[in-house]
């Protein structure tokens, strides 16, 4: 099969063995592989995320030095099955699955180790048990969506946000596109989208969001009217005096029961949910600098590079921090559906196609946020620019 292999940041096509599927695997062919964030910066800073993978547990994270096949964000067709399998679908069958492969008790990420090649490929090995077959003639292109899209999903679920919470989505790359579609389908009523990019901004638009920010122009924060009087740490102490004296003109109420289950039911002001979407240093402190008090603060965005935050600010406004990875096989399952059913539409997000011959090029226009947001490759098209 024909293959995009990296080797020290430089891309070659290359005649690779039709891959095999081990046991419990399945082989499908490729019809459409999405270019990750993720891919841009394994291709150049391989070796660093190598490094934090195995400080966190991981050690099979490709290296500069390996030859490897990138991309997890796939869709194809079941071609063949590996010993074990319980064949659920026939050959031909479109499907997606989860990039992991595992190998014994092994688990390898898909796509970016060299013990499990991924989707800029002709053919890809997934395992059975994460494959889900394609629903309602969903087209590859849109199915191709459903990992960047569970990553979305993931975030907004532990996020905890309410429909009536505002959410500013900060920073409109793929990610953060995804976040805001993600959010109009949770049923959120208000998402600001905040970046320094029109293409980007213009993409925003059409993913859902309600308002969109020029950051260098205005401030996000003041982009809609303040939903919560909290806005210092004086209202926040006014906020426990004001409650007291209302619970204490009720005699005999036991109105310390009602600040448990506000804590229980995680009640409290209607303070903004803010997702961080940009992963540079210095974009977390800034938004713990700006943000109302008691903001949640969900960490989508990866910053490869230390970073400095000042907590003191973050503590005196009592702002929660929730960092977020990947996503679950239950959330996968449900994106690739909310997809299917039109609960969600990612169309927005897919600015252009290649073939393999074309990866170097798309990677290129990838690096200025003006033009392109999300690149798929169809391994059997000759397009060599997106």
């Amino acid at each position: 099969m024909r293959a995009a292999v990296v080797t020290k940041g430089e891309f070659r096509v290359e005649e690779l063995p039709t891959p095999v599927p081990g046991r419990g695997q399945v082989l499908i062919d490729v019809v459409r592989c999405g270019i990750c964030g993720s891919d841009l910066h394994a291709r150049v800073h391989c070796d660093e995320l190598a490094e934090l993978a195995a400080a966190t547990g991981y050690g099979h994270f490709m290296r500069s030095a390996q030859s490897v096949v990138l991309g997890h964000e796939f869709s194809g067709t079941v071609v063949d099955y590996g010993p074990g399998c319980r064949k659920r679908w026939r050959p031909g069958t479109p499907v997606v699955a989860l990039p992991i492969q595992r190998q014994g008790r092994q688990p390898h990420l898909t796509g970016l180790s060299v013990a499990a090649p991924g989707g800029y490929a002709e053919q890809v090995v997934v395992q059975e048990s994460m494959t889900f077959p394609v629903p309602n003639g969903l087209s590859a292109e849109l199915a191709a969506l459903t990992e960047p899209m569970a990553v979305a999903w993931h975030a907004v679920r532990k996020s905890r946000i309410g429909r009536r919470r505002t959410a500013f989505v900060i920073g409109c790359g793929p990610i953060g596109l995804a976040v805001v579609s993600m959010l109009k389908a949770a049923g959120v009523r208000t998402v600001v989208a905040s970046d320094l990019s029109p293409r980007r901004r213009d993409l925003a638009r059409r993913c859902g969001a309600d308002v969109v920010v020029d950051p260098a122009v205005a401030s996000p924060w003041d982009a809609t009217p303040r939903t919560s009087r909290i806005s210092g740490a004086t209202d926040i102490l006014n906020l426990g005096f004001d409650a007291m004296e209302r619970l204490r003109r009720i005699p005999k109420l036991p109105w310390w029961y009602l600040f448990r289950a506000a804590h229980t039911f995680d009640q409290g002001p209607n303070t903004p949910v803010i997702f961080e979407c940009v992963g540079v240093p210095g974009i977390l402190d800034q938004i713990l600098t700006a943000a109302p008090p008691m903001s949640r603060v969900v960490v989508v965005g990866v910053c490869m590079q230390p970073d400095v935050i000042h907590p003191a600010t973050a503590i005196n406004k009592e702002i929660e921090l929730r960092f977020v990875l990947g996503y679950d096989p239950g959330e996968f399952r449900d994106t690739l559906h909310m997809i299917a059913d039109g609960t969600v539409d990612p169309s927005p997000l897919v600015t252009g196609t290649v073939g393999l011959d074309g990866i170097d090029a798309a990677f290129g226009a990838l690096a200025s946020p003006d033009h392109h947001a999300k690149i798929l490759i169809d391994p059997r098209s000759t397009a060599t620019a997106p």
